[in-house]
C-alpha cells in the first residue's frame, strides 16, 4: 500500500484522557474554573465536546478527575512507600516529602493548588472531594511518620497535627507563589522553590528533633513590661 492510500493516522483512543486533564488544568489556572466552558477544554485537546463527555459527563468530574491525578494518586504512592519503610522516620519524612513536593512544584500539577483554593469556596462538591482525596490521606500519612518518629525517640512529643500542618502550609505557599507572584514578568519576588522546600523540610525536622539543647542556646527570659 502507498503512503497516498494509507488510512489517516487516528490518535489513541486511551490518549484522550490525558490529553483532557492537561488542557483542563491548563484552562482552569488560566480563566478559572467557573468562567471555562466545556468547548474550550474539547478544542484544546483537540477532540470534539461529545468526546469530552464521553470520558467526563461533567466538568465538576473533569476538575475531580485533575485533582485525583495531580495530588490523589502521587499521595496513595507516598504512602505505599512508606508503608514498606523501615529506616529512621526522619529519613523518611525528608525523602516522603522533598520527592513529592519538587516534583509537585516542577510539574503543572502545582497549579491545582492555587485552582482549589480560589474556587472550592463557590463549589462545595469539590471542597468535600478535595478535603476528604487529598487532605486527609496526606494528613493522615505524615501524621504516621510524625507519630512514628515520637514513638522512636527520634522527635519531641508535639501536637502531631500542628506539626504536619507547619509542614504543609508553607509548601503549598512556594506552589502558589510560582503560579501567582513567580508567574509575572515585573515586580516578580523571586525565589527558588526546589531550595525553599529542602531547607524548609531541615528547618522543621530541626524543629521535631529530640536533641537536648545545649544550655548556652536555651531561650533569653520574659522581657518583664
Amino acid at each position: 500500500m502507498s503512503t497516498a492510500d494509507a488510512p489517516p493516522r487516528r490518535r489513541r483512543k486511551e490518549a484522550r484522557p490525558q490529553e483532557l486533564l492537561d488542557a483542563a488544568l491548563a484552562l482552569f489556572v488560566e480563566k478559572g474554573f467557573a468562567a471555562t466552558r466545556a468547548e474550550e477544554v474539547a478544542t484544546r485537546a483537540g477532540v470534539s465536546k461529545g468526546t469530552l463527555y464521553l470520558y467526563f459527563p461533567s466538568k465538576e468530574d473533569l476538575l475531580k478527575a485533575v485533582i485525583a491525578q495531580c495530588l490523589s494518586e502521587r499521595i496513595a504512592e507516598g504512602a505505599a512507600a512508606a508503608a514498606g519503610y523501615s529506616g529512621s522516620a526522619s529519613a523518611l519524612l525528608r525523602n516522603v516529602l522533598c520527592e513529592w513536593w519538587e516534583r509537585i512544584y516542577a510539574s503543572p500539577a502545582g497549579a491545582v493548588f492555587k485552582l482549589v483554593i480560589t474556587e472550592v469556596r463557590n463549589f462545595p462538591e469539590i471542597s468535600e472531594f478535595y478535603t476528604r482525596e487529598v487532605v486527609e490521606p496526606a494528613h493522615h500519612l505524615l501524621g504516621d511518620i510524625v507519630q512514628r518518629g515520637i514513638a522512636q525517640g527520634e522527635f519531641r512529643p508535639v501536637d502531631v497535627s500542628a506539626a504536619v500542618h507547619s509542614l504543609v502550609l508553607p509548601l503549598i505557599m512556594v506552589c502558589l507563589h510560582k503560579h501567582s507572584l513567580g508567574a509575572c514578568e515585573a515586580g516578580a519576588w523571586p525565589l527558588d522553590g526546589h531550595t525553599f522546600i529542602r531547607q524548609h523540610v531541615d528547618l522543621v525536622l530541626d524543629g521535631l528533633s529530640c536533641r537536648t539543647v545545649p544550655a548556652d542556646n536555651a531561650p533569653p527570659p520574659p522581657i518583664e513590661t
